[in-house]
């Protein structure tokens, strides 16, 4: 679609009742990253009440009418996404807008490839929409939902906000107060929105009723909307300008920990007591068991806590509804039944969503002949989803299992797939970091990540680099191996998944997002990608990855070097804006104080030059030896970590897995964390055109 077009959603399939929106942008250095939201207006282009403001942190409706699933990696980045059940709108919803803001001085005219893509429940594309004209804008209005004559349509908006979000809030008619980007001269890297609750803003904009008008919406980072905070309707005498236009307090971001319950004083007689689990994994023995016993350990959960179960279905298309699950059903087909795994059912409306599902565990691959028999029972009786479900990864472009699909069949089945990590990830999500709201469903997940997590339970993520590991790394060492070798190919797989699943681990210990950094050209297909990362193995001898951590002052760099056999683990800190040099190196020494003494620092010099660098160990006596000799300027500081390589292909002490985990966890721990932690400083608010400082907050 262009700029400004529309089309009813009715003449893209027969029945649209539920729709994915696709937001992804990309950059060159690939840590660009935007907050999407979604706003819910009236006839009149206002939102009913501060419910209708839909961010992260408020990420989906009582109803199941507005979803946000959060973020998915991509080849170029990553990919937010969106589900909208239009049959569920209420009817005093005429508009439905999807924005993205970004935070600070950052503008979207940064970014690449500005997209928007529609598709069906089944992943089936409807439209896509570019903006390809964004420059100085920090908030751009992607599209919008309307009514129209009975029925649902889209309208490409692309509208761009340079003055963020305080503009686009104000084309809404709603006043909130917008964030200026703080200046650190006393810090080395400026503080995320999220560290400080009193940072964020909300908006939206007005729409007209007319088929041409624009209508947009803009989101904050997270937010807790207050009651009362957003009126429609408002009483010019009450909770009002003097123009009559509503004001809106800035939503709460702090982020909602973990009630946790206190510790009691243990009955037993002694530590070789061991309490009681809900569900016990010592008797396990044959890969059968550990299936139909993981099976409904996971599934029998996700029915009892809503927050859990939803969190795993939202991202294949499942409404928000009743849930019940069932193992070991027996469906016809052909000559003899088929018994998947698992079978998971949602009820809203009276309306049933059904979903199939098949479990490995272990290092066991999935059976393409057993899904595709589960895929074409799904097509026969209608259901909307078969699930796989393993330890194994599945890659962009490379589905873990192919299956045909019927064109004949109007039907068409969802083929998903998940891994034993992200289940553990959301777990630990909900149980360390952001809490439920019910003591037993706490009890509950506690109990369900103990089962995960035991060794004999079977379900502990991607646990081997492949037949291919060994040859590939021989091939290195004796400079036998040359570009093109397939067996590179499977390497560049499993590092690819290696690093998915240490992203998911790290964000679940951290309750943070973490998402691997895909740093490639526009239009790559993810096989040409794997392609060239193969070639570069071959002729370097390197593993390189990196990942965007929430919070952080930049990515966290990871490369597995086959020569020199280590692993190294780094971040770049950018200098503060202000400030001496001197004060800037005595400073990154006294935060790192407790870092590790091997720690390699290297100053950063304008246009590329070669600066300064030693151990920490060196340097916290001198921290002046960071300064270059010249008059080039200090760009930042370049923070390394080494640690040997292993070189077996599973889970065991002196393998590569566990080497490359070891190495990600004592360089956040050690390095990361205490550049985060900053004294308190002011900061400066703005509210409309309005500026003033505001007391220090502490992240």
């Amino acid at each position: 679609m262009v700029k400004g077009a529309n089309v009813a959603l009715s003449s893209l399939r027969d029945q649209v009742g539920s729709i994915m929106v696709h937001l992804s942008w990309s950059s060159e250095s690939g840590d660009g990253d935007a907050d999407v939201s979604v706003l819910l207006l009236d006839a009149r282009g206002r939102v009913r009440g501060d419910a209708d403001f839909y961010f992260y942190n408020n990420p989906a409706a009582a109803d199941g009418s507005v979803q946000l699933l959060g973020k998915t990696p991509t080849d170029a980045g990553s990919e937010d996404r969106i589900t909208l059940d239009l049959a569920a709108m209420p009817e005093t919803v005429d508009r439905i807008a999807v924005a993205a803001s970004r935070y600070g001085t950052d503008r979207f005219g940064e970014l690449d490839d500005l997209r928007l893509r529609l598709t069906d429940a089944e992943g089936e594309q409807l439209v896509g929409f570019t903006v390809t004209d964004a420059e100085q804008e920090r908030a751009i209005v992607f599209g919008e939902f309307y009514r129209r004559g009975g029925e649902w349509k889209f309208r490409a908006v692309g509208q761009g906000y340079a003055s963020g979000l305080a503009g686009l809030a104000g084309d809404f008619g709603i006043e909130v107060e917008d964030d200026a980007p703080d200046n650190h001269p006393d810090g080395l890297a400026s503080d995320h929105p999220d560290e400080h609750p009193d940072n964020d803003a909300a908006g939206s904009q007005p729409g007209e009723t007319g088929d041409a008008a624009d209508s947009a919406a803009a989101g904050a980072p997270p937010a807790a909307p207050d009651k009362d905070a957003t009126r429609a309707d408002p009483d010019p005498g009450t909770g009002s300008e003097p123009d009559g236009r509503p004001t809106t307090r800035r939503p709460r971001t702090a982020r909602r920990k973990a009630t946790l319950p206190k510790p009691r004083k243990s009955l037993a007689e002694n530590d070789s007591w061991r309490s009681s689990r809900l569900f016990p994994v010592s008797s396990l023995k044959s890969d059968r068991e550990r299936e139909a016993r993981a099976t409904s350990v996971l599934l029998s959960v996700m029915s009892q806590v809503p927050e859990f179960g939803r969190r795993l279905t939202a991202g294949f298309g499942a409404p928000a509804g009743r849930m019940e699950a069932f193992t070991e059903v027996s469906l016809p087909h052909g000559d003899a039944p088929r018994r998947p795994d698992g079978v998971i059912r949602v009820e809203r409306a009276g309306k049933l969503w059904t979903a199939l599902v098949e479990t490995k565990t272990n290092g066991n691959p999935l059976k393409p002949e057993q899904v595709q028999d589960y895929a074409d029972i799904a097509t026969r009786r209608g259901y909307e989803a078969v699930i796989t479900l393993s330890n194994d990864v599945a890659l962009e472009g490379s589905p873990l299992v192919e299956i045909r699909t019927d064109g004949r069949r109007k039907h068409k089945v969802a083929l998903w797939h998940l891994s034993w990590a992200e289940v553990t990830h959301q777990a630990q999500m909900l149980v360390r970091h952001e809490g439920v709201g019910n003591t037993a469903h706490y009890w509950l997940l506690q109990e369900l990540l103990h089962y995960l997590q035991h060794d004999n339970s079977g379900c502990h993520g991607f646990q081997n680099m492949g037949p291919a590991w060994v040859p590939v790394r021989n091939g290195i060492d004796d400079e036998t191996l040359c570009p093109g070798d397939p067996r590179a190919v499977e390497v560049v797989g499993s590092w690819e998944r290696l690093i998915r699943q240490v992203s998911l681990r790290l964000g679940g210990e951290i309750g943070r997002r973490v998402l691997p950094v895909q740093r490639t050209r526009r239009g790559t297909d993810p096989h040409a990608r794997r392609l060239a990362l193969a070639d570069e193995l071959c002729t370097d001898g390197r593993l390189q990855a990196a990942l965007r951590v929430e919070d952080a002052p930049g990515p966290l760099s990871l490369t597995a070097d086959f020569r020199t056999a280590r692993v190294r683990t780094s971040i770049e800190v950018p200098a503060p804006e202000q400030g001496y040099p001197l004060t800037w190196a005595k400073r990154l020494v006294r935060q790192l104080a407790d870092a590790p003494a091997d720690l390699h620092v290297e100053t950063l010099l304008a246009d590329n030059q070669a600066g300064p660098r030693g151990t920490l160990e060196r340097l916290r006596p001198e921290p002046a030896d960071l300064l270059p000799s010249g008059t080039a300027a200090i760009t930042g500081f370049r923070l390394s970590l080494f640690k040997g390589m292993g070189n077996t292909r599973g889970t065991a002490e002196s393998s590569f897995i566990r080497s490359v985990d070891d190495a990600v966890d004592r360089f956040f721990t050690s390095v990361v964390l205490p550049l985060e932690r900053r004294p308190a400083r002011r900061a400066t608010v703005v509210s409309g055109a309005r500026a003033e400082a505001q007391p220090a907050t502490t992240g």
